[in-house]
């Protein structure tokens, strides 16, 4: 499934050079790989501590520069600053993730202030097949999905 994720992503041309947000990233191997293939910047965040520890054992292991390992659940993240609009969000919750907190996490990516996502940015958003796709946000739609067992991964963007 990664490496016909990351092909996928490289036509739409968000990894080289762009900044990347993983958020329940878990080990951070979405992240991790997309700093692999020329991200300049990327950002590890989960909650959980065994989370975080394999975040940074992995960052030090593969010696990547750009990449900073943030603990903070995924809600309190995106409503917090962007700073500069990012290029890629990855979003893979736990599975029993209510859709409500799905769509807590994903209404902030939308705002005018301090927004962050730009007109070519791509957000993934991963769920088991028996979720129903995400409620997108006012100003965000989903231009692709894809079926990997028992996983199934929404591509959004900017209207």
């Amino acid at each position: 499934m990664r490496e016909a994720l990351f092909s996928k992503l490289e036509t739409y041309q968000v990894l080289q050079g762009g900044r990347v947000v993983d958020l329940c990233a878990g080990s951070g191997a979405l992240g991790l790989e997309a700093a692999s293939r020329g991200a300049s910047e990327v950002a590890l965040v989960d909650y959980a501590r065994g989370a975080i520890k394999a975040c940074q054992d992995n960052v030090r292991r593969l010696g990547l520069r750009g990449v900073r390992v943030v603990m903070a659940k995924a809600q309190a993240y995106t409503a917090g600053p962007a700073g500069s609009p990012v290029d890629l969000v990855f979003f893979d919750p736990p599975y029993d993730m209510s859709e409500a907190s799905v769509s807590e996490v994903l209404t902030p990516l939308v705002r005018s202030q301090d927004p962050w996502l730009q007109p070519h940015s791509v957000v993934v958003v991963e769920r088991s097949t028996r979720s129903p796709e995400p409620t997108w946000p006012a100003g965000m739609h989903s231009f692709s999905d894809k079926k990997y067992g028992e996983t199934r991964l929404w591509f959004a963007e900017l209207d």
